[in-house]
């Protein structure tokens, strides 16, 4: 554990064909698909996006998944958070590299559980002209204390996993969407009753938090001003600790609310609009006093363009690189450097979200730019 920062990396299990991609996207569909067919929509916009050391990677091959863990440690991170995909008890999906993680202990790198427990549907990877109306392939679900038992027993084997990442020697648990759990108070208490049964210390939950809820037509000062007010709730309703993620107000401090409203008018009149911020303005806007606090986890994200996701009416930071990203890694450096050390965490988004265009693996423009931005500034700090 480094004590100037525990940077915690979110990990796509997805770079591998399943079935249920196959069927709705096309024989042998990976989110590679995507990303080598974007375009750049402006000039000097950098798509298609190209993997250099990994290339289009099969989560299949064991040395892919050993390679990133020691590109990830070298650089400074703590472990990987792998997305977990599981809608009952007998739906599960991309959860082949965690069961080989598991089944040959390898690679031998820090890691946790994020539940990604939201639907997915044909907007998960990309709409496709393929699609005339909108379709639900697999709804999550909530079916109470005997489900939420079956779910422990099913992560068991890795919650006692000497690998498991913990926090204040509890296992650290991510859950993705926490407000749509209706029974949230349920799976807390089962949980962490099996887990004293079965002599591990406690589950350490950590919900993912947006600093401010949807903005109206007229936006207010409390509507950028409502992290504290969101972040305790969580607190008070079982949670340990919050993923903070500001990102929604950092764009309109960034860019300017109208701008946000302008984009909604052009989609209904024209039927696309891209969403792009400059991404030095809205990291410059990103990080806020809440995020000192000791519950509080801040996120870190080196980049983002959903281009391969979603064309026209992408999401995109604009301007990003290795440089501009070191100075960013400096100001959550900061963010966290009074916090007991246990609590220095903070998430990376992501290790390799290609799709969305946030990830810390090289590629062939800035190589391994953005992990050495990464190792320098822990080293430094």
């Amino acid at each position: 554990m480094n004590n100037k920062a525990r940077v915690i990396a979110f990990y796509l299990p997805q770079f591998h064909p399943i079935p249920i991609n196959d069927k709705y996207w096309g024989k042998g569909f990976t989110e590679w698909t995507n990303v080598a067919k974007a375009k750049p929509l402006y000039r000097g916009h950098y798509q298609p996006q190209i993997p250099a050391d990994l290339g289009f990677y099969d989560l299949r091959v064991p040395e892919v998944r050993v390679e990133q863990a020691k590109m990830a440690q070298e650089a400074g991170i703590e472990g990987f958070c792998y997305w977990y995909y599981r809608f009952d008890d007998n739906t599960r999906v991309l959860d082949m590299p965690i069961k080989e993680l598991m089944r040959t202990h390898s690679p031998d790198f820090p890691f946790c559980i994020g539940w990604a427990n939201h639907d997915w549907s044909n907007k998960t990877w990309e709409k496709g002209k393929r699609f005339q109306t909108d379709i639900t392939f697999l709804k999550q679900k909530y079916l109470g204390k005997e489900d939420y038992a079956k779910f422990f027993y099913e992560l068991l084997p890795m919650f006692k996993d000497d690998r498991y990442i913990k926090v204040d020697n509890k296992l650290l648990f991510y859950i993705f969407a926490p407000d749509d759990i209706p029974d949230i108070d349920i799976l807390f208490k089962t949980w962490r009753s099996l887990a004293k049964a079965e002599g591990l210390n406690d589950i350490f939950f950590v919900a993912r938090a947006d600093s401010c809820g949807k903005a109206s037509i007229i936006m207010s000062k409390d509507f950028l001003n409502q992290g504290l007010e969101r972040y305790q709730h969580y607190i008070n309703i079982g949670f340990n600790a919050v993923n903070s993620f500001s990102f929604r107000r950092a764009e309109i401090l960034a860019t300017g609310y109208w701008k946000k409203v302008w984009r909604q008018i052009q989609i209904k009149l024209i039927g696309s609009s891209l969403n792009k911020h400059d991404y030095r303005k809205v990291m410059e806007n990103y990080y806020t006093s809440e995020d000192k606090l000791d519950y509080v986890f801040p996120t870190l994200m080196p980049r983002r363009d959903r281009t391969p996701r979603s064309g026209r009416n992408s999401l995109i930071y604009a301007n990003s690189n290795p440089e501009v990203f070191k100075s960013v890694v400096k100001n959550a450096l900061e963010v966290v450097k009074n916090k007991p050390i246990q609590h220095k965490v903070i998430f990376l988004d992501s290790w390799n979200e290609w799709g969305e265009g946030s990830y810390m693996e090289p590629d062939l423009k800035f190589e391994h730019g953005y992990l050495n931005a990464l190792k320098e500034e822990i080293e430094n700090a």
